[in-house]
């Protein structure tokens, strides 16, 4: 069973808006923190949001004010929005320390989803 499904990524104009959702499986019991991490073609994964089980949010400098990460248990959300072709990239959805119901605890990865910002 994959950990995380991720949905919503797609292409968008320079300005626009998309929301990128992320559901962890049934397996996973509890998560300390979710978050979106994003890689851009030949670059290092990148911290996007993150936000812990108290709603605790952290924001890379990039897209502060823009950006909204929200959860609700072991969903997580992502609305992005003033995009920018700078935006674009591979994003990925993670679940930190996270107990799955077999007693494994672990960081878990989404798939992706590509997310394209044209100018």
């Amino acid at each position: 069973q994959v950990p995380l499904v991720e949905s919503g990524g797609g292409l968008v104009q320079a300005g626009g808006s998309l929301r990128l959702s992320c559901a962890a499986s049934e397996t996973i019991l509890s998560i300390a923190a979710m978050g979106w991490y994003r890689q851009i073609s030949g670059n290092e994964r990148e911290l996007v949001a993150i936000i812990n089980s108290g709603g605790s949010t952290r924001y890379a400098d990039s897209v502060k004010g823009r950006f909204t990460i929200s959860r609700t248990e072991n969903t997580v959300a992502l609305q992005m929005n003033s995009l920018k072709p700078e935006d674009t990239a591979v994003y990925y959805c993670a679940a930190l320390r996270s107990r799955t119901k077999y007693g494994e605890v672990g960081d878990y990865w989404g798939q992706g989803t590509q997310v394209t910002v044209s100018s």
